[in-house]
């Protein structure tokens, strides 16, 4: 086990993929400043129940599962406070949270995703790539956005991270995904998210389409 200090947030990091913080509050400026002097990790964690504005204890519990963060850009701003960008690495498994400094601390173990059937993961993602396009070009439609597809990761779990990133479903679901016991789950899990998603977007654009059209629409 290693000692690894928290950040709890409303968010679930995932390997692989990047987080944008602005750091204000005096404990996490300090946390900050120490893992960039011992270039060290922390973690993220989704909080389970409190906040994270709250403080310590019983008002910032997190899932006992999250992601180290490295840091990768830091941008000094006014009275101490900071930008940074940070990069996933790691799952961890939190066995005792230690309250001994201003921000929350845990004796974690690093959970490496096993993946004993990477023929079989090599197979869903082919089943998820299409899935996930389809769910951006539905998006890019919404926002008027347009994605290059060239862009998505040719990893499969590269890939199964970042479309697990992007999916916009609850943080609990999140949660479950990063969670999840084996590479082999989490890819059939992403996937059936994405298949759920892609059909209420599409029926959802559908009934808009209709509406916009009126009743005499010649469709």
């Amino acid at each position: 086990m290693q000692r690894l200090p928290l950040f709890p947030l409303h968010s679930v990091l995932f390997p692989g993929m990047p987080i944008t913080l602005r750091i204000f509050e005096e404990r996490y400026k300090l946390m900050i400043n120490e893992c960039i002097d011992q270039r060290q990790p922390f973690g993220v964690v989704l909080i389970k129940s409190g906040s994270e504005v709250k403080g310590l204890g019983a008002d910032a519990v997190p899932y006992p599962i999250g992601c180290t963060a490295q840091i990768t850009q830091m941008q000094p701003l006014i009275a101490g406070q900071m930008n940074i960008v940070a990069v996933g690495r790691e799952r961890f498994l939190i066995h005792r949270l230690e309250f001994d400094q201003p921000y929350l601390v845990g004796q974690v173990e690093m959970l490496p995703l096993p993946n004993n059937t990477p023929i079989e993961v090599t197979q869903v993602v082919r089943q998820l790539r299409p899935w996930v396009e389809r769910y951006l070009t539905l998006l890019g439609r919404a926002e008027n956005i347009e994605f290059d597809f060239s862009q998505l990761p040719q990893d499969a779990l590269m890939l199964t991270y970042l479309s697990a990133s992007l999916i916009k479903v609850e943080l609990e679901q999140k949660q479950a995904l990063l969670e999840a016991e084996n590479a082999l789950a989490l890819v059939q899990k992403v996937r059936n998210h994405y298949r759920k998603e892609v059909t209420l977007l599409s029926a959802l654009m559908e009934q808009e389409t209709q509406t916009d059209q009126g009743p005499f629409s010649i469709n």
